[in-house]
């Protein structure tokens, strides 16, 4: 069992237990330095910078896997809907670009940039910086003409100011097993929570699941985002078909994702049979990751079909994820929207 899945089974199955006890002091000093941080820029100690534009973060508590990068995609489509022009800026993680920030484009290697910042300018479109400074890649997404600014993976960020703070939670997985890196899953003690402006909670089936925190049960307005998937795009051409599709034969499964079961249990719930590869998150995939010895279709994620561009075939496909709100949640966020734009509006 690999690092990751060792740390995956301690922070959602709550097992090994020597595993869990080994690392619980660790933990503790983790936490230590995070209430220390937060307490600098509390007290004025370390200052947050404010922006001319509009800055609403998008993250987690969480690491990794809980829908966050679906949902940026789907605030920046709406925006852009509205008319506004919308910039997007994250760290690049995995980028080994020589300089920061990075403009980002569809045809940008993920190799420079991460694979997240190359998926997020092409399902998109809008301005896309990355880097490791935000205040720095969100002052370049203002001067390429950002009406509002979305920082994916912000939530932690506290240098950068904002108007708005997002946090994506998994409704299936939640916390985890409630502790602080590395024993548990959380960047963030549970009460941080408390203090966004929305908490969404994103589902992977059509069937609602009880919340189990008590985290939940009372604070900011709470909202879902259903992930659906629906088609499957061609590495190799572009073309479409529909994952339902694929269900005449087995196919193999790639994922280099946060919660690469929740991307298997989807194609299995559309009714195909799946022979899975799990990889770490952010994980380089090789020929040999997305090459099998029969001829089966290949499907992955679309942030790990960015990393395939060179090695791609005709089996080859990357399978869309979208998100979709009801009436009454995306009123929650236009609300918020509008207020955003508002002089007299609260600013954090």
């Amino acid at each position: 069992m690999s690092l990751d899945a060792r740390l995956q089974s301690v922070w959602y199955e709550r097992k090994p237990l020597w595993l869990f006890a080994l690392l619980t002091p660790l933990s503790l000093l983790f936490g230590l330095s995070v209430r220390l941080r937060r307490f600098a820029f509390g007290k004025g100690w370390r200052t947050a910078v404010r922006l001319p534009q509009p800055v609403i973060v998008i993250g987690n508590i969480t690491v990794g896997g809980t829908g966050k990068t679906p949902f940026t995609i789907w605030l920046a489509q709406h925006l852009q809907a509205q008319g506004w022009r919308v910039g997007i800026v994250l760290r690049g993680y995995g980028g080994r670009s020589t300089t920061w920030p990075r403009d980002v484009a569809a045809d940008t290697p993920y190799a420079e940039v991460g694979d997240e910042a190359v998926l997020l300018a092409a399902r998109t479109g809008a301005i896309v910086v990355a880097g490791p400074d935000r205040v720095a890649a969100a002052r370049r997404a203002i001067e390429l003409g950002a009406e509002f600014v979305l920082a994916d993976d912000g939530l932690q960020h506290y240098r950068l100011a904002r108007d708005m703070e997002i946090a994506v939670v998994d409704e299936q997985r939640e916390l985890g097993n409630g502790w602080l890196l590395p024993a548990g899953p959380l960047r963030e003690p549970k009460s941080r929570l408390k203090s966004v402006d929305v908490i969404v909670r994103t589902r992977r089936s059509a069937t609602p699941v009880a919340q189990r925190g008590a985290e939940f049960q009372s604070g900011p307005p709470q909202i879902t985002a259903i992930a659906g998937i629906t088609d499957a795009v061609s590495l190799l051409d572009g073309s479409t078909r529909p994952v339902a599709s694929f269900q005449s034969a087995p196919v193999h499964a790639v994922a280099g994702i946060g919660n690469p079961e929740a991307f298997f249990s989807a194609l299995r719930a559309a009714g195909l049979t799946v022979d899975a590869r799990a990889l770490p998150d952010h994980a380089a995939l090789s020929s040999a990751d997305i090459g099998f010895d029969d001829g089966a279709p290949v499907l992955m994620t679309e942030k790990d079909a960015v990393k395939c561009r060179g090695s791609a075939a005709a089996r080859h496909w990357a399978v869309v994820l979208d998100v979709a709100l009801a009436e009454a949640d995306l009123a929650v966020i236009d609300r918020f929207v509008k207020h955003l734009l508002n002089p007299a509006s609260m600013r954090r």
